[in-house]
């Protein structure tokens, strides 16, 4: 089976031929996450100015239990 990359997957596999250090590569890490975590952030506040998401959904969660079933 051969794997086929999209455009993303390509120009970031080019960007880590340069990581030539451990601490360059958690430096990078770190830059992803940040990065997605900021994304994370503007989708909960958007969903927050449109109502999606309320204080009554968030305490909802609290008593959230939802588990994977085991066989």
């Amino acid at each position: 089976m051969q794997t086929v990359f999209n455009q993303a997957q390509l120009e970031l596999l080019d960007m880590l031929s340069f990581v030539k250090s451990p601490m360059m590569l958690s430096e990078l890490r770190q830059v992803v996450s940040d990065y997605f975590a900021k994304q994370a952030e503007e989708e909960i506040d958007r969903l927050w100015e449109d109502g999606t998401l309320n204080e009554t959904k968030v305490e909802s969660f609290r008593h959230l239990h939802e588990r994977t079933p085991y066989k």
